[in-house]
């Protein structure tokens, strides 16, 4: 009787342990599928983001020197309309899943590169990088750019690895590129905000929020105009 009933609760621990580890590959597989699609959607649309500096680079150049323009083989606005990542263009700039975009950040340590918007709404960081606090990108002073922990390889997830002296880019919709040395790292707690404003003493200056893997804090970067 006894050796009945130990099999039993043997049995319902096996079968509780095979629940929970399909239960675990489940969530692994759905948290590996978003990981992929988000990286997917913003590598495809990096591109178009090239595209489009670029054409703006190019008409500039031809109205400085009083030279025809001869239209590239893409409608930058319909290409970005109709993306797959639901982004579209209108004549105010360009947009990435209906949120406007106002730049991109590349930071080759942690293999990021993704759209920066201009708000830092909750939907907006659930797709891209989002401009929390401070002046425009590439503008004098310093900005807040905030993006998600999701632990899985995206947005701001390895800000971690991250060490002083590496380089971060910022590119603007006028094309101008400007490369960024990181000078602090640190935790603070989610509600302190000092390091927004900052004096940066005339110089461009960028702040990465993130949270913490535990998201009980906050892990901040400082990084300087080169």
């Amino acid at each position: 009787m006894l050796n009945s009933k130990y099999s039993k609760v043997l049995t319902i621990i096996l079968i509780i342990a095979i629940i929970a580890i399909i239960g675990l590959l489940i969530f692994l597989g759905i948290d590996w599928y978003r990981a992929t699609v988000t990286q997917a959607d913003a590598d495809d649309f990096m591109n178009q983001f090239d595209d489009y500096v670029n054409n703006i680079g190019s008409t500039t150049n031809t109205e400085e020197n009083n030279i025809e323009l001869i239209e590239p083989d893409i409608d930058i606005n319909n290409t970005v309309q109709n993306t797959q990542t639901g982004g579209s263009s209108d004549e105010t700039g360009l947009t990435y899943k209906g949120y406007k975009v106002i730049g991109k950040i590349e930071i080759p340590a942690t293999d990021v590169e993704y759209p920066i918007l201009e708000e830092a709404t909750p939907g907006a960081i659930q797709v891209a990088i989002g401009k929390l606090y401070g002046v425009g990108v590439n503008e004098v002073g310093n900005v807040v750019l905030v993006g998600h922990n999701f632990r899985n390889g995206t947005f701001f997830s390895n800000n971690k690895n991250l060490e002083l002296g590496d380089k971060i880019y910022i590119t603007d919709l006028q094309g101008n590129r400007v490369t960024y040395t990181i000078s602090n790292k640190y935790t603070t707690t989610t509600g302190n905000f000092d390091y927004a404003g900052r004096d940066t003493n005339g110089k461009r200056e960028i702040s990465l929020s993130t949270c913490t893997d535990d998201t009980k804090n906050r892990l901040i970067i400082w990084a300087v105009e080169d």
